[in-house]
């Protein structure tokens, strides 16, 4: 080995695979805005984004114009939404790079407009509306006034109307639907109003599957590209595959006798004369502290206890019950190998938060390898 083992393996056909499992459950009419914010949840932002500017992706979104400004600067040419709102030190970037920004105040409206006024060019826009996130949007009494405002700001274009589900993932959501007929009313009242959006969009990963009627004129799946569940009854209505394996190769082994202390704190000690491995990787690459003392990993495809508390380089692995074991054997702490498989989904319930967390946490010193 030249280099430190430790790797996030991107499965290319996997992102592909998924990509098709979403667009096949839309009509044609309808369009898809990628979410590739957050280093495309961990995946590699331009290496995403690429493959999905490949495959005719209409949108792609980012949460900041940053994120949009290295798209850029690799050669992505799709449109590039900023869902995350925008300050005014970053109008400049926000034309130079032909970005869409959303917007939710009339302050912002107002400074765009100024400066494509300016210049002498129109600026598409998407306008959010909050149906009960409590996030970013407009709430119902402040759509109409907002738009009345807007008819003034000739040099925008409203391209689209949003909003977000908050729980679109839970089955048994009535406020789900509540928050669509929010949305309904919303975009009738723009429409009144003399608006003509292109878009008008609400679904996440979740709805494009559970709520068909959530699917207007464009989807914005995010997790679900990545292979990632928003929840687990939705295995049974798509499937999908892995994009991320995480790996590893053990650094060191020992033998150790019974009532031997292993890492930080001594929270740990052996029953019995064990075989710990010395794995390099820890919370600093992205692994869960909250692992330590619950987590597992594969090796020679069967499963090995996480021993004593996380570090933030290094890991311990019980290996004693795994024959033959030595250093420089495969490690899979995210990913299958052989017969068995560690979900992020399996990792984020362990570790008590969700799997968006546990893909977005991998660390920039992991390398991706892209197969």
């Amino acid at each position: 080995m030249e280099r430190r083992p430790t790797a996030a393996i991107i499965d290319t056909a996997a992102v592909k695979f998924n990509y098709s499992q979403i667009r096949s459950r839309i009509s044609s009419g309808v369009k898809v805005m990628a979410i590739v914010k957050a280093n495309a949840y961990g995946h590699g932002d331009i290496e995403v984004a690429r493959l999905l500017e490949s495959l005719g992706c209409e949108y792609l979104g980012v949460a900041i114009p940053e994120e949009g400004e290295r798209l850029r600067a690799a050669g992505i040419k799709a449109p590039i939404v900023v869902l995350g709102g925008i300050y005014a030190g970053q109008l400049k970037d926000i034309f130079r790079l032909d970005l869409t920004p959303v917007v939710f105040d009339l302050s912002t409206a107002r400074f765009i407009n100024s400066f494509a006024k300016e210049h002498g060019i129109s600026k598409r826009i998407h306008v959010k509306i909050d149906t009960g996130m409590g996030r970013l949007g407009l709430l119902d009494y402040q759509v109409e006034p907002f738009f009345k405002s807007l008819k003034e700001l000739t040099s925008l274009k409203v391209e689209a109307v949003l909003s977000h589900f908050s729980e679109a993932e839970d089955a048994d959501s009535a406020y789900t639907g509540e928050q669509l007929d929010t949305f309904r009313h919303a975009v009738e009242t723009i429409r009144e109003l003399g608006f003509a959006p292109e878009l008008v969009d609400i679904a996440n990963s979740a709805a494009s599957v559970s709520h068909p009627d959530s699917r207007f004129s464009l989807i914005r799946p995010g997790i679900m590209l990545y292979g990632g569940y928003p929840s687990g009854h939705l295995r049974e209505k798509i499937e999908l595959k892995p994009v991320m394996t995480l790996k590893t190769r053990i650094l060191h082994t020992k033998h150790v006798p019974a009532g031997f202390f292993v890492s930080y704190g001594r929270t740990f000690a052996t029953t019995r004369e064990s075989i710990i491995a010395t794995l390099p990787i820890g919370y600093g690459d992205g692994l869960p502290r909250r692992l330590s003392g619950t987590g597992e990993v594969l090796v020679r495809g069967r499963r090995a206890p996480i021993a004593g508390v996380i570090c933030m380089d290094l890991t311990m692995c019980d290996v004693t019950d795994i024959p033959d074991v030595t250093a420089g054997d495969e490690v899979v702490l995210m990913g299958g190998q052989d017969k068995d498989a560690i979900t992020a989904e399996e990792i984020a319930g362990k570790a008590g938060t969700i799997n968006y967390e546990i893909f977005c946490n991998i660390s920039a010193r992991v390398p991706r390898v892209y197969v």
